[in-house]
């Protein structure tokens, strides 16, 4: 197959792009990334060059979806703007590339006769903490924040091409992800990092929220099942194998740090922040895929990534987000033990 692979430059897209090319050697990729702060081209340097056509564009930008969907077999979107705080200080950039992204590469996709996979998340479905089930496909979206709300958008828009226009398009929700090359406002590279640095480990709240951890190279795997298998129209969702409190996580990678406990600062929630995320993946299931990483051994293998590859994260936490860390948790990274 030939795929049209948007935000592949980004830490779920690149992990997939680099997966797919390794496991289907007949396949070729062309990735549209606009390079955000999330996006970098060196995320990319692990797959395949001689199969990989890179494009820096917009999904926003019609005739640059256009230009790069051509003689593709299928189009998977990873673009996305995706980190809940972020959306809650500047909810038009999540719309717009959420939402209406979303709609013109729809439409490139029902023009060109292809299958469109969205990339999507369980918090489109909102809070499960007064329940102990989980999201199935049926579960009604209840998003929380501006990002699951333009999630939901897509998804959304997604169906109505789908029943509309009989376009081939279909959904893939996931749990929270965790793996290499993670953006450190994510909560594990975050902790990760600051935690091989001496930096307090900033935790919302009591540390209560309960996270579906699912390791990225499962969901990778889950997307080539989507993708072969799943049907015109129906959403699919990956859980992970394991749920666990925010605070179970943090506690855990201050113990592989060999640090201690006293440097978990925790701060006030943020506003609308879900309890609990939940998904079953019966469905998903049911075509043969299966989790296949726990938590104790995903969350070993990831933070030994972050601690023997400096030279990915240390210009990033040279760079802008030094001056968002300091915005949001009001503390310069780097301050180690003098707070």
């Amino acid at each position: 197959m030939k795929l049209l692979v948007t935000g592949g430059a980004g830490f779920i897209g690149s992990n997939f792009v680099e997966r797919r090319l390794e496991v289907h050697p007949e396949d070729h990729i062309v990735v549209l990334d606009k390079l955000t702060y999330a996006g970098r081209r060196e995320n990319l340097e692990g797959a395949a060059s001689d199969r990989l056509e890179f494009v820096q564009g917009d999904i926003r930008d019609r005739t640059a979806v256009s230009a790069a969907i051509t003689g593709c077999d299928a189009v998977i979107n990873f673009a996305a703007e995706s980190h809940v705080d972020r959306s809650i200080e500047t909810p038009g950039e999540f719309i717009e590339t959420d939402v209406f992204g979303t709609y013109v590469l729809l439409d490139a996709a029902r023009e060109a006769g292809i299958r469109h996979l969205q990339i999507s998340t369980d918090e489109v479905y909102g809070d499960f903490s007064g329940t102990e089930g989980s999201a199935t496909e049926s579960s009604p979206l209840d998003p929380s924040s501006p990002y699951s709300a333009s999630k939901a958008g897509g998804d959304l828009l997604v169906g109505a091409f789908a029943r509309t226009y009989g376009s081939d398009a279909l959904i893939v929700r996931a749990s929270n992800n965790y793996g290499a090359r993670q953006h450190p406002e994510k909560l594990i590279p975050l902790c990760i990092l600051n935690a091989l640095a001496g930096d307090q480990l900033p935790v919302y709240g009591d540390g209560k929220q309960v996270r579906n951890w699912l390791n990225v190279q499962d969901f990778c795997a889950a997307i080539d099942v989507v993708l072969e298998c799943g049907a015109t129209g129906e959403a699919y969702n990956v859980g992970g194998p394991d749920e666990l409190e925010n605070i179970e996580v943090v506690k855990r990678i201050i113990e592989l740090a060999g640090g201690d406990e006293s440097r978990i600062d925790f701060i006030e929630d943020r506003p609308g922040h879900d309890l609990r995320y939940s998904l079953s993946s019966a469905r998903l299931e049911a075509l043969g895929w299966k989790a296949e990483i726990g938590f104790h051994e995903g969350i070993e293998s990831t933070f030994a990534w972050y601690r023997d590859n400096p030279q990915w994260w240390e210009p990033i936490r040279s760079g802008e987000y030094r001056d968002y860390y300091l915005s949001h948790y009001g503390q310069e990274l780097g301050a180690g033990s003098d707070r």
